[in-house]
């Protein structure tokens, strides 16, 4: 029978918690969503920018929560079920989660950067999970809350551990991989997101190099070779004591070096050197920065100890996460059309990737390539600059037809041509009416936005007009 995730002594003694009520001896999950909640979990009723976790404490007890971590009881809070008291649940999770990495064994990878982190982190889930039990951050648990949360769900007999770390100030990084200690560190690329907030690249390369701050002793930096802010990374990754670097990419003096990559519609094949190791595999997502990172995640495998021929087999099925490139086919009058669903969030840098992503995506006969655009946030005066550049994407990509949205956008919309544009709205509900009577059999659809733009309206809008033909491909 497998140990639990956490005894009840181990929580108290984690936490320093005073226990009322008839608590379970063990648990094997842990939440702060109730809806979440499997038999037996443990709920942490923390306090969001939105909702206070103890307002949810009975609705966690009813779902079936072993034991609620709260600061303060009350008879509704008391009576659903067991509760754990302490001063505060945020803290009480940070600890469960220093625990959990205390008593860890595995190898541990933490991952972070300006774009390609969740990317980076799955394809290393599902590489080292062919070597071992492998545990890794739900969706994008990378800030405040995700980290403590994730690694309080750390199984202890996981031999390989990957954290995604995320910030958009200085300073958010170093406490969270204080927690992580990770032994390999990966910095997948520096790009203008949350330029707005920082102000420069060179910051936000300082930012991210944050992560160097908590490394074990002889923990590795891997570092992408082709980017301009690579030797401010090098320098930073030193400056903290970091013995080893090893970098990815496709500039000559990269260790983990790309060779040569065929980009197709729905994968791509990679031919590389890792390390000295050469390798040609298989990619399941599509996209030249998609090929690029695995470079970073074969690194780290084979840094982590792992097999790395087993790695690049699984790379075979990688898919692309929901809104970060998943793909869906929907029927229309006279034919089908391909929805490319990128809504999840945006900057230049993915903005631009997603375009020729779309760019090497063939409508079919009749059809065309249609980019559905809303804002990218968080550029701060820069932005209007940003968003005009991205009409040399489009037409190096070869896009037919632009929908976009938002203020930002106005200033894309004014740089196109008068033939490459569908349609401008000011917001993205705005836009759902004139994209459902835009398009037509045969065309393939990209959506890509900020998350504050809210495109997952447009992504939802196309689901509800047009039949599925088959399932998503996340």
């Amino acid at each position: 029978m497998a140990e639990p995730l956490w005894t009840l002594s181990e929580i108290v003694s984690a936490t320093g918690g005073q226990v009322i009520g008839n608590a379970p001896d063990s648990y094997n999950g842990v939440s702060i969503d109730s809806r979440t909640l499997s038999q037996g979990d443990i709920f942490v009723a923390i306090r969001g920018d939105t909702h206070d976790g103890h307002d949810f404490v009975s609705a966690a007890h009813q779902a079936g929560a072993g034991i609620a971590i709260v600061s303060r009881v009350s008879p509704a809070i008391s009576e659903g079920g067991a509760v754990l008291l302490v001063d505060d649940p945020l803290r009480a999770l940070e600890r469960l989660g220093i625990a959990a990495r205390n008593r860890s064994e595995a190898r541990i990878i933490g991952v972070t950067g300006s774009v390609g982190k969740t990317g980076t982190k799955e394809a290393l889930r599902l590489c080292l999970s062919a070597s071992g039990e492998t545990h890794a951050s739900a969706a994008s648990y990378n800030n405040h809350w995700g980290v403590p949360l994730s690694l309080a769900r750390l199984p202890r007999s996981a031999r390989y551990g990957v954290f995604e770390l995320g910030m958009n100030h200085a300073g958010e990084i170093t406490p969270l991989v204080a927690m992580v200690r990770p032994h390999i560190a990966i910095i997948t690329t520096i790009a203008p997101v949350h330029i707005g907030h920082l102000g420069s690249l060179e910051a936000i390369a300082d930012a991210k190099a944050e992560i160097f701050s908590g490394l074990e002793p002889q923990g590795i930096a891997v570092l992408n070779r082709d980017i301009p802010q690579y030797g401010r990374l090098k320098d930073a990754a030193y400056a903290a004591g970091v013995e080893r670097i090893v970098t990815f990419g496709e500039h000559a003096e990269a260790d983990a070096r790309l060779e040569h990559v065929r980009l197709k519609e729905t994968c791509s094949v990679v031919a590389a050197s890792i390390l000295g190791d050469a390798i040609t595999y298989r990619l399941g997502a599509p996209g030249r920065h998609i090929a690029l990172n695995s470079l970073a995640v074969l690194a780290a495998v084979k840094l982590a100890g792992a097999d790395l021929a087993l790695c690049a087999l699984s790379l075979g099925s990688l898919e692309p996460p929901k809104g970060r490139g998943a793909r869906f086919k929907l029927r229309a009058a006279g034919g089908e059309i391909t929805v490319i669903d990128e809504s999840y969030n945006a900057n230049p840098v993915s903005m631009s990737a997603a375009l020729a992503l779309l760019g090497h995506t063939a409508p079919a006969s009749g059809g065309r390539r249609i980019a559905v655009m809303g804002d990218m946030l968080e550029l701060g005066p820069q932005s209007r600059r940003f968003h005009g550049d991205l009409a040399a994407a489009i037409d190096a990509a070869g896009i037919d037809m632009v929908y976009a949205c938002g203020p930002h956008m106005k200033s894309l919309w004014d740089a196109l041509r008068p033939d490459q544009r569908g349609y401008y709205a000011a917001s993205s509900q705005d836009l759902v009416d004139p994209l459902l009577d835009g398009v037509r059999a045969g065309d393939v659809i990209m959506v890509k936005g900020s998350l504050g733009s809210r495109m997952a309206l447009l992504i939802e809008a196309l689901r509800r007009n047009f039949a599925a033909i088959e399932a998503d491909a996340a």
